[in-house]
């Protein structure tokens, strides 16, 4: 398997994008959708970094972020990837879903259900202009797959935010 290379401590934005397992669209409900945008506030007020943007579409989020004071992006993901898997499967076993066959994976030869790809990619945003342009990518990541019409009518983005929109479901970190 390829190592996918990530520069920490850069002093960017960072672009973060990680998938579902098998690129799974497991985000189908408001529920599960509703337990990652809970982690992500939680990782928010927990870690020392910029938030600048999101979307979580059906099989995959796109953040945009600024770890700040040395910390490791990879510490975020990776703490923001477990306790959300964690949570969504713990809800899934008490609705006993047929998804968990297509979920399991043998990991340190222990059986488990895994619901996010091990890896993930980010970009560092070298300027202001960069950073805009990937938040606007989030933003605009609906329309373009078809999702909505307009990127307002995606409830999972930090559209609304942006734009002074009701039903905000995680404050952003203004732009500096």
């Amino acid at each position: 398997m390829r190592s996918i290379k990530h520069f920490d401590n850069t002093g960017t934005a960072r672009f973060v994008t990680f998938s579902c397992h098998y690129n799974y669209n497991l985000f189908k409900t408001k529920i599960v959708k509703d337990i990652f945008i809970k982690q992500l506030i939680v990782s928010h007020k927990k870690h020392n970094f910029k938030f600048y943007g999101y979307v979580i579409m059906p099989n995959h989020v796109h953040l945009v972020l600024l770890p700040l004071d040395g910390l490791k992006l990879s510490n975020i993901i990776r703490e923001l990837k477990s306790l959300s898997a964690r949570e969504i499967i713990s809800y899934w076993k008490t609705l006993n879903l047929q998804i968990f066959d297509r979920l399991k994976v043998i990991r340190g030869g222990q059986e488990m259900f895994a619901f996010w790809q091990r890896k993930y990619y980010d970009h560092n945003c070298r300027t202001k202009e960069t950073t805009i342009e990937k938040i606007n990518y989030c933003h605009n990541n609906p329309v373009v797959k078809g999702l909505v019409t307009k990127p307002e009518d995606w409830e999972w983005s930090s559209y609304r935010w942006y734009h002074g929109l009701e039903n905000i479901l995680i404050e952003m970190d203004p732009l500096e």
